[in-house]
């Protein structure tokens, strides 16, 4: 009896010692978890307070940039010519209207006098709909009445509220560069422009690095804003952002480790009174590792497709008891498959066991990482305010794929795609969940790759959107509703037509035509660009051989340069159509150069055996470099438009174009000149070594047969730019 009493005692006095020391770890464990926190909640702070500054600042740089460019075209002797000339609406229509059309700078201009009548008024490049009173509100006539009361800066500036959102707006007098009128107080005119800020907040926050910035409403409830005022005083909106929480991330991960090594000593505590359970735990470990191997991947090791759903089930379950969130990241690496296609499966599946090893490490403890496809991954954990954790983890995943992987001997090079959906509180299903997260990655693809996306409904609305138009476009490409109009190409220094760029047209009977911008994205995400694209060729071939006297060129999609096939198609519409391979030039642009430069340059080298000249799309617009103008061996270099839109009054955009001109005449590759809409931009085009010349002022894009006719015009020596501006 006293053994029992003494083993009793002895059993409570561990019990006691083994509480005590727990009670001390987690009140210690505690106390640097409450010191931890403090710290990351004055590191948000600080981070909230530079995203307000830095906000601030590009609101004001927004609306100085408007005024920088306003004060440009008023002040401007040609404007004080013509917009006080009773024959001067042309001049305007051309300078100050059709000028706000896809412009960087504006997208409303207003010619109006001191009662403030509008002589003219342009949105977007056409007419506006309605009446500028109505399309302004109130504040922008306080702008006016604040230019016509300054005499020496006779301009003004400011926010104001338009039918279309908030719009930074300016007006200044129309004068001489020295600041001259020669006109009465009552006879002046006023230039008025408009950006509007709506549709410009997601590339501020780009530019300025603040991530989620959006366009509030001003009564709405956001933590962190920068309020938009109008010259009145009133709030228009608020520029808001959701808080980074920098300190969040790093105290979450301290804590994690904080909380291991009371879970560690809890471990020690508790092993003391396993060891009479281990055999029955290894009969149960043997049962679950038979059910666990049905859920693995046998290649990465990782959970498979059905591991993850019955993992995402159990959070579900856990998540609606503890008031938590389960978060599901769903990845999808861009360029596995042509990793496959340039080295071998062997490499590919050397290349998904690294790219899992990597995703080990990179994933909280626990979370659940999972294989659930060829090259599809997904990882899900559990936690409350799931959405900043994700996002979180998504970045570091992302900046591993910023490295090339060393598979054997070979350096390859992979990205990934990320899609991000959550269920609330455990309200959203498992099946729901990764449905979300799949649409989710899509878009991360359709944007441009190498990103994430956090899923929402608008996402279910444009994938049945797409999915309608898809079923329209294959109709269209079977029954050969689509059209095909041609650009001229002229010489820059005779201006004689040398060569016609080929268009596609979507003009559907009895509804609204099509945009090629809204389609061709649709063509090549649903495999369509390749029909499509060999109907263009094909037509632009048959057209070509009525115009023997010129060159044809045709726009290819990086889905047509991945096809092995595609220079085999090439050559046998070359073939059927009996025109000359020099007169085809194939146009590119550096999308595919960027991602798969091995294999672009070996598509190059095919298309060019044939005989046909390859050339490089929209220098300028992207990131064009020397390199890509001597690895691939371009026959032609075409300038965007962006780089001439400013070439006859920038000084800055002159020495820009005579640098990459004389870049490309020294690699002996010809240069074309596109968006030349001016006759000042062709002579500084001309000056500068383009030798080709493309844009409205020689002709838009338009059908066969009128192009034809302005070739016999040619031929009979007329002057055929000189008649298409009077037309």
């Amino acid at each position: 009896m006293r053994r029992g009493v003494s083993w009793l005692s002895r059993r409570t006095a561990i019990l006691a010692v083994l509480l005590s020391v727990f009670i001390i770890v987690m009140v210690a464990g505690g106390i640097v978890l409450s010191a931890i926190g403090e710290v990351s909640r004055h590191a948000n702070q600080l981070d909230d307070d530079r995203s307000r500054q830095t906000t601030a600042g590009a609101v004001k740089t927004f609306l100085s940039q408007l005024g920088a460019t306003l004060n440009d075209y008023a002040a401007w002797d040609d404007a004080a010519t013509y917009s006080y000339s009773a024959d001067g609406m042309d001049w305007m229509i051309s300078n100050f209207g059709e000028m706000s059309e896809n412009s960087a700078l504006f997208d409303v201009a207003l010619v109006v006098d001191t009662r403030r009548n509008a002589i003219l008024a342009y949105h977007e490049g056409a007419p506006m709909k309605v009446p500028a009173d109505q399309f302004f509100d109130a504040a922008l006539w306080r702008l006016l009445d604040a230019a016509m009361a300054s005499t020496e800066n006779p301009e003004a500036r400011g926010f104001v509220r338009t039918t279309r959102g908030i719009a930074a707006a300016g007006v200044a007098l129309i004068r001489t560069k020295t600041g001259e009128t020669n006109r009465s107080d009552d006879d002046r005119r006023y230039l008025v422009f408009a950006r509007h800020l709506d549709p410009q907040v997601e590339t501020l926050g780009q530019t300025y690095v603040i991530k989620g910035l959006h366009l509030a409403a001003p009564d709405g409830v956001e933590q962190n804003y920068v309020a938009v005022w109008d010259p009145a005083g009133q709030v228009l909106g608020k520029l808001a952002w959701p808080s980074r929480a920098p300190g969040d991330i790093s105290y979450s991960s301290i804590r994690s480790k904080v909380i291991g090594a009371i879970a560690l000593f809890g471990f020690l505590l508790a092993t003391v009174f396993a060891i009479g359970l281990m055999e029955m735990r290894r009969l149960r470990l043997d049962e679950e590792a038979s059910r666990q191997l049905a859920l693995t991947d046998r290649l990465s090791g990782l959970l498979n497709r059905a591991g993850l759903f019955k993992a995402i089930e159990t959070m579900i379950e856990d998540a609606r008891s503890s008031k938590s969130d389960v978060a599901l990241l769903y990845l999808d690496l861009d360029g596995f498959k042509e990793v496959n296609d340039a080295y071998g499966h062997g490499c590919g599946d050397d290349l998904i066991r690294s790219v899992s090893a990597g995703f080990r490490f990179l994933t909280p403890e626990d979370a659940v990482l999972a294989r659930v496809g060829g090259d599809e991954f997904a990882i899900a954990f559990l936690r409350k305010n799931c959405d900043t954790a994700a996002q979180s983890l998504a970045g570091m995943i992302l900046n591993f794929f910023d490295e090339p992987f060393q598979i054997g001997e070979r350096l390859v090079t992979v990205g990934t795609s990320i899609g991000i959906a959550s269920s609330q509180i455990g309200t959203i299903n498992a099946e729901e969940v990764v449905r979300r997260a799949d649409i989710a990655m899509y878009k991360s693809k359709d944007s441009g790759r190498g990103r994430y996306f956090f899923y929402d409904t608008s996402m279910d609305n444009d994938r049945e959107t797409i999915l309608a138009l898809e079923s329209q476009l294959r109709k269209a490409i079977a029954e050969k509703q689509l059209s095909v109009v041609y650009q001229p190409v002229v010489a820059a220094s005779s201006l004689e037509i040398t060569g016609a760029e080929t268009l596609v047209r979507w003009n559907r009977p009895g509804r609204s035509p099509v945009y090629p911008d809204v389609f061709i994205p649709v063509a090549e995400k649903t495999g369509l660009i390749e029909p499509l694209g060999i109907f263009v060729l094909k037509s632009a071939c048959d057209q070509a051989r009525e115009w023997p006297e010129i060159g044809i060129a045709v726009n290819i999609s990086p889905v047509q340069l991945r096809n092995p096939s595609f220079a085999a198609q090439v050559a046998e519409i070359l073939q059927s159509t009996g025109i000359e391979p020099a007169r085809l030039t194939l146009e590119l642009t550096e999308g595919y150069l960027i991602q798969n430069p091995q294999r672009a340059r070996q598509s190059i080298e095919r298309l060019k055996a044939l005989g046909v000249k390859i050339a490089l799309d929209d220098f300028g617009s992207g990131f064009s470099s020397i390199g890509y103008l001597r690895q691939f061996g371009f026959d032609r270099m075409k300038i965007d438009r962006s780089m001439v839109t400013d070439i006859d009054v920038s000084e800055n955009a002159r020495s820009l174009l005579e640098a990459t001109s004389a870049l490309a005449r020294s690699l002996g590759i010809p240069v074309t000149a596109e968006g030349v809409e001016r006759e000042s931009q062709a002579h500084v085009l001309l000056d500068c070594g383009c030798d080709e010349l493309q844009g409205y002022l020689f002709g838009k894009p338009m059908p066969a047969a009128e192009l034809s006719a302005l070739l016999v015009e040619q031929s009979t020596g007329a002057c055929i730019v000189q008649a298409r501006k009077t037309a």
